[in-house]
């Protein structure tokens, strides 16, 4: 393995273990298995029960394990979660510059995909996914990316953009007074898009911003707690470290700007991972402890804030 890769795995193992209690109670000992993945060869690391065909590349110092290796199997560009091996949850990834980020951003990214093996490790999480019912008998997975949802739909795009305006503007009045005038509104928009909705295209839209807009929700609290923090000379030292500070504001900028920049009928199921975000921090502002539901009632973010919103809105 690269020094390089190992120091950007090694910062984001000390983040998880001195923030992520602070994010998502009990993220910070959930293990983080890691395959990365670069042009030819697999190396494997913090896994519990390695399958056969890897082999031993010796107990790395820095990274505190035992390392891993075999002849590629995955893409060079994957970022995904899964059981990957021996049905362990594990991060697959491929390295900064096949995946396209820079250093920080591909730390940052490792934390979002931490998240995945928290919330995937969870008890009941794979039998209440099952119970959702939105397979339709695919076995692997693939239907969290294939779901017919109706994204080219005209109505349901016009009324989506209604929707993520009105959450957009919520989103930019938070922190202000009028912040219960303009959260009547989406909340209103909201309601609507979900009324064009099947049942069950609901249910697949209410899952997709609830696991991966939370995970990119989760990115941006990390981001906040790591104001003022010093990160290693190491990763200091990498030419394409932004400091994190840093990489907040354009972090920021970029992904609230997409909620509405981005075409549900261009960007299909990516737009979710925005939407979560603003989302998120939108409860965030109406219940500061909704995070403590999360995984114990599972799938609606609108769940966790209806007490609240009856005090904003008392006709609702």
């Amino acid at each position: 393995m690269r020094i390089e890769d190992r120091v950007r795995i090694r910062e984001a193992e000390t983040i998880s273990r001195f923030y992520g209690d602070n994010v998502w109670q009990g993220l910070a000992k959930t293990p983080f298995a890691i395959i990365l993945v670069d042009d030819s060869v697999e190396f494997l690391l913090n896994h519990s029960s390695p399958s056969k065909d890897f082999s031993p590349l010796g107990f790395d110092s820095l990274l505190a394990t035992r390392v891993y290796y075999r002849r590629a199997v995955f893409d060079k560009h994957f970022l995904a979660t899964f059981p990957a091996v021996n049905g362990v949850n594990t991060i697959v990834v491929g390295t900064p510059e096949n995946t396209g980020k820079n250093s920080t951003d591909w730390i940052i990214t490792l934390l979002h995909e931490h998240f995945h093996q928290f919330v995937n490790s969870s008890p009941g999480y794979f039998s209440a996914v099952n119970g959702l019912d939105l397979s339709g008998g695919d076995q692997s997975g693939m239907w969290m990316l294939n779901y017919p949802f109706p994204y080219a739909d005209s109505a349901v795009t016009l009324q989506y953009r209604n929707y993520t305006e009105a959450l957009s503007q919520t989103l930019s009045k938070r922190a202000t007074d009028s912040f219960a005038v303009v959260f009547s509104g989406y909340a209103r928009e909201r309601k609507r898009f979900q009324q064009l909705l099947r049942p069950a295209e609901y249910t697949y839209y209410s899952f997709q911003i609830w696991q991966e807009g939370i995970a990119r929700y989760t990115e941006y609290k990390f981001l906040e707690l790591l104001n003022g923090y010093e990160p290693s000379r190491d990763v200091s030292r990498l030419p394409d470290f932004v400091p994190f500070e840093t990489f907040r504001e354009s972090f920021y900028k970029t992904h609230s700007g997409r909620i509405t920049a981005w075409s549900l009928a261009k960007h299909r199921r990516d737009c979710f991972y925005d939407v979560g975000l603003g989302e998120g921090l939108v409860l965030d502002r109406l219940n500061p402890s909704w995070r403590e539901k999360y995984l114990t009632d599972k799938f609606y973010l609108e769940h966790y804030a209806v007490e609240f919103e009856r005090e904003i809105n008392p006709d609702r």
